[in-house]
């Protein structure tokens, strides 16, 4: 193996990934600045080079846990076959995601955790609301597959779900682990089958 098998990460990606652990850790205002750029171990320089403000570091932050997220989903729904076990997917893609090794342990959404600490209207928040909006769309759809006669009990039904899901998640954050969420894949997946 040569030395042009390692690619080193750029300053932006680690202080990405410093950003990542330290704002689910600590949340976003118990984080500052300096704190990232020690734990990435790059100049204060390299952060503003990339980056324009923290608020922008927090923007970009969102996405990628919403892009982390959808890749959960994604590989989940690889082995999904019929509309009951795509629904499914998504359940099983909130428990893959309390189920992940932590640096210090699951502690709940963090989209949610972040959208806690940002303003009313801002940016972030907004994003935030669009990953749910869009998770509640992804089950919408695949309960549209089962209920193809009745949109309405279709949407009703992924409303619900997504009532269920996001209050598994924040539960199992303060437990800790998944237990929640696969609680709630059960009682979804006994909602589908009375219906």
């Amino acid at each position: 193996m040569s030395t042009s098998d390692f690619s080193p990460q750029s300053a932006r990606d680690r202080l990405l990934g410093a950003a990542r652990v330290l704002f689910y850790n600590d949340g976003i205002a118990a984080t500052g600045i300096d704190a990232i750029i020690k734990r990435a171990g790059v100049a204060k320089k390299s952060l503003y080079n990339n980056f324009e403000s923290k608020a922008e570091l927090v923007a970009t932050y969102i996405e990628i846990r919403h892009d982390e997220w959808l890749q959960l989903y994604a590989r989940r729904l690889e082995n999904a076959v019929t509309p009951k076990e795509k629904v499914l997917a998504v359940f099983q893609a909130y428990d893959d995601h309390a189920e992940f090794s932590y640096e210090r342990g699951f502690r709940g959404c963090g989209l949610l955790n972040a959208a806690a600490e940002l303003p009313a209207g801002a940016p972030g928040r907004v994003a935030v609301r669009g990953h749910k909006e869009q998770v509640e769309a992804i089950v919408t759809a695949h309960l549209g597959e089962l209920f193809p006669a009745d949109v309405a009990k279709a949407q009703l039904m992924a409303r619900h779900f997504s009532f269920l899901l996001e209050g598994a998640i924040t539960r199992a954050g303060l437990e800790g682990n998944g237990r929640c969420v696969r609680q709630a894949m059960d009682m979804a997946a006994e909602m589908m089958e009375a219906s």
